[in-house]
């Protein structure tokens, strides 16, 4: 385990990576638990977002009938 501080940088609060975490992805999208956790996952592009995709499937419009919830 590694203990961090927030520290304040302009008007943002920042998280230091430390070092020994070898991180390799240059961007992260951050979740906020209901605890108060916070969780930091690389980013990633969303496959069906591609031309192609798009092209052979169409844009989902956020319609969910027909699938199990």
């Amino acid at each position: 385990m590694v203990r961090v501080k927030i520290r304040k940088v302009g008007n943002s609060k920042v998280f230091t990576v430390p070092k020994a975490f070898k991180t390799t992805s240059a961007e992260y999208e951050a979740f906020l638990g209901r605890d108060g956790a916070i969780t930091f996952l690389p980013a990633r592009t969303n496959p069906f977002d591609s031309k192609d995709a798009v092209k052979k499937y169409g844009k989902f419009d956020n319609d969910t009938t027909g699938f199990i919830l």
